[in-house]
């Protein structure tokens, strides 16, 4: 992922320094569990772990010279971490094992971590969210159906329903999270030839993932799953996102990016405040959408393995999830510094709409006074009409037209805001989340 896009942690976390590291710890831990079993000698295994290298630049830049004679990055590993630690305690290192051992299981170990760090910046997103809901909870807004005014929400209930979204894609990537943390060291095929099983249960357990079966990797629709995880909370942070460029727009008004001292907006023109933030959002949102395809395209391998997901790999899954985790964060970010305008939003609602968002509730009305509904369908939808090219509100065409003979307090209720979102807290009531 390029510098912009990616967060510190994340970016550690997707290292070469960080991967070598995880893979010493799935070789020390096996050597540790082969000298439980009688295999290796204890003095052995315990030189091991003592004359453990440390794994930095340096050491990176030594695999990658060494690769450069081998052509296979673990071998070259494997070799580096020999010579490092010395003979002939270092010839226990990768005994037994094959390279989707080691590769495998430390390449799970990193991605619970890091879907760790997933779940925990999306709840931040989620309970953004839900705050700004119950603050604005109250705060009517025209809602939009086909891009269309339709008839008055809140706020508050789209901040809620973005709410509830994410929470779903959290449990989402919670299951995805659980699904990747395995491991396996059953050998080249999986058979557990030249290495006990009690092995596989020791590295595991020592690195706080569950042992699975396998061929000689681990099956790829565990790491399609994170990858869809990873799109889905990008999605939400879209639809979110899009939304705030809707309202944005300078017909509409209704809301506006938070905008910085010294900030700008346009290189020319100087009035501009675009809503940047969000449309680079829903930009990247596309970008996870495209990994999550070649993710699903690695499932599929030759028997018990071939190697065509290996170099997908290491470009989509550092780049998914350090994007995912960069694109939820700004969007917290956006959430709890959107700038809501409930004035504009309150225009637009009564004078702007002309009072065409309560066309519903006269019709009701008519039907309730004995109109058939289409009848009253009718009439409504030429006031309507007749609304918009005059320039007039709704309720004072209808009040003027004598085929609809509505009395005073139907003509409140009918128009009356209050009564549409008398039922808007209840939303709310959802928005207490289970962890």
């Amino acid at each position: 992922m390029i510098p912009r896009y990616a967060p510190r942690d994340m970016a550690a976390l997707f290292s070469d320094v960080q991967r070598f590291d995880a893979m010493l710890d799935v070789e020390i831990l096996a050597a540790e569990a082969l000298a439980e079993l009688g295999v290796i000698p204890s003095d052995d295994a315990r030189a091991l772990r003592e004359r453990r290298p440390v794994i930095d630049d340096d050491f990176v830049r030594a695999v990658e010279e060494r690769e450069a004679v081998t052509q296979h990055d673990t071998a070259a590993f494997v070799d580096v971490v020999q010579e490092r630690i010395g003979m002939p305690e270092g010839a226990w290192i990768h005994y037994g094992l094959t390279s989707s051992d080691v590769v495998d299981t430390a390449l799970c170990s990193i991605l619970t971590r890091a879907m760790g760090v997933v779940l925990e910046d999306a709840r931040a997103f989620r309970d953004a969210l839900a705050d700004r809901a119950r603050e604005s909870i109250d705060l009517p807004i025209v809602g939009r159906t086909h891009g269309m005014h339709a008839e008055p929400t809140t706020y508050g209930t789209k901040f809620a329903l973005f709410a509830l979204q994410t929470d779903r894609d959290l449990r989402r990537a919670q299951r995805a999270r659980d699904g990747i943390a395995v491991g396996k060291l059953s050998g080249a095929v999986g058979t557990y030839s030249n290495i006990d099983p009690s092995v596989e249960d020791f590295v595991c357990d020592a690195l706080g993932l569950t042992p699975t079966p396998a061929t000689q990797v681990i099956a790829r629709d565990r790491h399609a799953e994170v990858l869809y995880a990873c799109a889905a909370l990008g999605t939400a942070v879209e639809q979110f996102a899009l939304e705030v460029r809707h309202l944005a727009r300078s017909e509409v008004g209704e809301a506006r990016e938070p905008f910085r001292a010294g900030q700008k907006g346009s290189s020319a023109m100087p009035h501009k405040r675009n809503p940047v933030l969000s449309e680079r959002l829903c930009g990247l949102a596309r970008v996870l959408r495209g990994y999550l395809q070649a993710g699903l395209e690695d499932v599929a391998l030759w028997h018990e393995r071939d190697i065509s997901h290996s170099s997908v790999e290491r470009v989509i899954l550092p780049d998914a999830l350090t994007l995912t985790v960069y694109m939820v964060r700004q969007a917290t970010s956006l959430a709890r510094g959107l700038v809501l305008v409930p004035e504009r939003a309150r225009e637009n609602l009564e004078a702007t709409s002309l009072g065409l968002v309560f066309s519903q509730s006269v019709l009701l009305a008519l039907v309730d006074g004995g109109h058939s509904r289409d009848e009253a369908y009718r009439l409504v939808q030429d006031a309507a009409a007749r609304a918009v090219e005059s320039k007039t509100s709704l309720r004072d065409v209808v009040a003027g037209d004598a085929r609809m003979a509505l009395s005073a307090d139907q003509l409140e209720s009918a128009f009356s805001i209050e009564r549409v979102l008398r039922h808007r807290r209840r939303i709310l009531n959802s928005l207490e989340f289970a962890e």
